[in-house]
């Protein structure tokens, strides 16, 4: 079946894979897991690909495994703002928490990673439940998801304000005059909600996007409340194609129910990947990787591909052709092996299907997604 090429794909570089014993396996090289040329490596595979997107999952505590497994994380903004000027095409999306950050801070990293790569910066929204993280910051106790969600939700609403308190003809940079910016196309946003009261502009120009996407990762009543209010891009994790229609429709529903437009929303289904020659050769990989974990331990959730690439690529096009979903964050379970895989075997499975494009269709991740540039809620242009 031929269709337009509008599959989305990301690829999820979080650690040394989405296994939790990856970084043990031969060839992942794990005194290089914290090595920025490492990471530059698999962005570059990645945009070789034509892919989406790269992805970089952060959070304010260790992960809560045995002592052998992979610990401590770069943090994902700050990788980000590094590997950014060194791509080109990808999109960048970066774990940003709300918890424990304050939205002028989040505002002003994503504005950052959106001047620094001309407009392929996303985030990924985050938050904290647990009594570690409160612990390590001292300023409140832990919150349960719904709260913490809610307090999500009117984080995203001050950073999208912050984002347009710069009209993009703001910076008027006249040497002669000495003047820099027109001051009355910057802003104060004036927020004063339940949790958070923001006076002021952001000090960050405009960035290229505007407004950088946004994704929420849903897994709850609440997360999926919080997707339908502020997302652009959507994860679910799902169980097979079927699960992912019913969700994505709910997903679809409720973004209508509060005023927008579905179609706006890109919703994408995470996918734990383990590739080989053969499905048995993949299942053998899968058997060597279990069997390093804990007894009894959980190597991953949701539905999961364990097998070829040419089964992987059917799969792909199976769910995005039938409309089950817009597309896939992809989680390599060893970045070292799979990333390779997806990009030098699924891929070119794709485009010879007329699945998958192979080019960028324009220079923001915005274009990539198919998403319209908005214009500044605070333009004198609308006023």
């Amino acid at each position: 079946m031929t269709v337009t090429p509008s599959t989305h794909l990301g690829l999820d570089l979080s650690d040394a894979g989405a296994h939790p014993e990856a970084w043990r396996a031969t060839g992942s090289e794990p005194h290089r897991l914290f090595d920025p040329e490492r990471l530059g490596q698999l962005v570059a595979t990645a945009q070789r690909a034509t892919l989406d997107y790269v992805l970089f999952d952060d959070a304010f505590a260790l992960h809560t495994s045995r002592d052998t497994t992979l610990r401590g994380r770069l943090d994902a903004a700050l990788v980000s703002a590094r590997l950014a000027p060194r791509s080109a095409g990808i999109g960048i999306v970066a774990t940003v928490d709300t918890t424990h950050t304050e939205p002028f801070h989040v505002a002003k990293a994503i504005q950052t990673i959106d001047h620094v790569s001309r407009g392929r910066a996303a985030w990924q929204v985050g938050w904290s439940t647990t009594d570690e993280v409160a612990a390590a910051f001292g300023r409140k106790p832990a919150q349960d998801e719904a709260d913490a969600v809610a307090e999500a939700d009117e984080a995203v609403d001050v950073v999208r304000k912050l984002w347009d308190s710069w009209e993009d003809d703001a910076e008027i940079r006249d040497v002669p005059t000495g003047r820099f910016v027109d001051r009355e196309k910057i802003h104060r946003i004036d927020h004063d909600g339940v949790r958070f009261a923001v006076r002021g502009s952001s000090i960050t120009p405009r960035s290229p996007q505007g407004q950088p996407p946004v994704v929420v990762r849903v897994g709850s009543s609440p997360s999926l409340v919080l997707a339908a209010h502020r997302a652009d891009v959507v994860r679910i994790r799902v169980t097979d194609r079927g699960d992912a229609a019913l969700q994505r429709a709910e997903i679809r529903a409720a973004a209508a129910a509060v005023g927008r437009d579905p179609d706006e929303l890109r919703i994408v289904a995470d996918l734990f990947v383990v590739l080989g020659e053969t499905e048995h050769a993949a299942r053998e990989r899968l058997a060597l990787l279990d069997a390093l974990a804990a007894p009894g331990c959980r190597t991953h959730e949701g539905a999961a591909h364990v097998g070829t690439a040419a089964d992987l690529a059917a799969t792909i096009e199976e769910w995005t052709t039938t409309g089950a979903v817009d597309g896939f964050t992809l989680r390599p379970a060893a970045l070292h092996t799979d990333v390779d895989g997806v990009a030098d075997e699924v891929v070119p499975l794709l485009r010879a299907a007329g699945v998958f494009r192979a080019s960028y269709p324009g220079t923001t991740f915005r274009d990539t997604l198919g998403l319209a540039r908005p214009v500044s809620r605070y333009s004198t242009a609308i006023a």
